[in-house]
């Protein structure tokens, strides 16, 4: 592919995103969805105007490793443990009850077993992005509610990771139980050195040099991705080390400032990773999958709410803030379009399995946001009652 058509490519990509943006947004949707329909319109099995989305999948992973780097610059500890007992709890139970309703309708639907329990185990996230983007950031009503949303999400990250090592584990060939004992020994290694590196190298270049912004973004930049290949090194993959150096800094005194100055640079990179994702469905596999896929979204569209509202209230909450929390956790997640793309990748699920995925957490995007918006308040909101910033 020439200079030229990359630069061509991209203007297709992020023109068209701003367009069907745009439109998401009157049509009180989140963005995601936009950027995945643009990829199934212009991608090979639409108009085919960029025929060769290879290359944008290469670039795009590096959207994820700083999504993770971000989500883990944002697991700070102090609010981990105060939400902890919980949303351990809520969270536990109800990763648990998805799993095994996701798993029951994968195997009634004739998938081997391991493909019913990784698409059950994909059920089981809720998304952060819908989560956060949708929750008002400055009304005091919700401050409460964000932190218990939030505690929710960030153990759902962390169970997703374990997801991932079971799958990294798989890829690597010949046993898949050595390959995940692998997975899971290398992993604290890993963390022991970030740690010291962190300690020891970047916290003092971070303090010495504090004052020049475009030093520390280019420092924090490089962490990220020198990390990244460190554990590609210890055989564990990029996403797995970025999110290791994001949990790492959480603790630095500039974090935040860290998690804004890098965010734009994650939202460009994750534009391109759900075009991608579009681009790479197959409508031939809608009828193949468009049974089970529908099922799934519509059971968990409905169960997920009302599950985390009565674990909620279990847990001491009122009733009012656990109904809007579980209206708000009503969706599949981002992470389950991951787990799928790189599950079918290393062949741990085939395509029919990794694009029920795909269709049921499309769907549930699609309604859960519009739901929302409909119900609570949001800065996206349909009526001005609802409409916060």
């Amino acid at each position: 592919m020439t200079d030229g058509s990359i630069i061509y490519s991209i203007f297709l990509i992020f023109a068209g995103a701003a367009v069907l943006a745009t439109v998401a947004l009157y049509a009180r949707q989140a963005m995601i969805v936009a950027y995945i329909l643009l990829g199934v319109i212009l991608g090979p099995w639409g108009g085919g105007l960029i025929d060769d989305p290879s290359w944008i999948e290469d670039v795009s992973d590096i959207g994820i490793m700083f999504l993770l780097y971000l989500l883990g610059i944002n697991m700070l500890p102090q609010q981990l443990w105060r939400m902890l007992g919980e949303a351990m709890s809520v969270t536990l139970a109800s990763c648990a009850i998805f799993t095994l309703i996701g798993i029951g309708i994968a195997f009634a639907f004739g998938f081997v077993w391991h493909e019913a329990f990784l698409i059950g185990g994909t059920m089981m996230f809720s998304s952060t992005i819908i989560g956060l983007k949708l929750l008002p950031t400055t009304t005091l009503h919700h401050q409460h509610t964000g932190q218990i949303i939030i505690s929710i999400l960030l153990l759902q990250d962390l169970f997703a990771i374990l997801v991932l090592l079971i799958i990294e584990g798989y890829s690597v060939g010949g046993n898949p139980m050595y390959g995940v004992a692998r997975e899971i020994l290398a992993l604290p290694v890993l963390i022991v050195i970030t740690y010291m590196l962190e300690r020891w190298m970047i916290e003092p270049l971070i303090r010495r040099f504090d004052q020049i912004q475009e030093y520390i973004f280019l420092l924090v930049i490089a962490w990220c991705l020198g990390i990244a290949e460190l554990a590609a090194g210890f055989g564990l993959s990029h996403e797995i080390g970025a999110f290791i150096a994001g949990v790492a800094l959480a603790s630095c005194p500039v974090s935040m400032f860290i998690a804004d100055s890098l965010r734009p640079l994650r939202d460009f990179f994750l534009i391109l990773f759900f075009f991608s994702l579009g681009a790479g469905f197959n409508p031939t596999m809608f009828m193949q999958v468009a049974l089970p896929a529908s099922l799934l979204a519509v059971t968990m569209l409905f169960l997920k709410p009302y599950v985390f509202k009565v674990l909620l209230v279990r847990a001491g909450e009122r009733r009012r803030v656990s109904a809007e929390i579980g209206a708000r956790l009503g969706q599949v997640s981002e992470f389950s379009l991951l787990i799928a793309v790189l599950a079918f990748e290393s062949g741990f699920i085939g395509d029919r399995g990794a694009y029920v995925i795909q269709l049921a957490t499309l769907v549930t995007f699609i309604a859960s946001s519009y739901w929302i918006v409909m119900r609570h308040p949001t800065p996206i909101a349909i009526r001005d009652s609802l409409r916060r910033d």
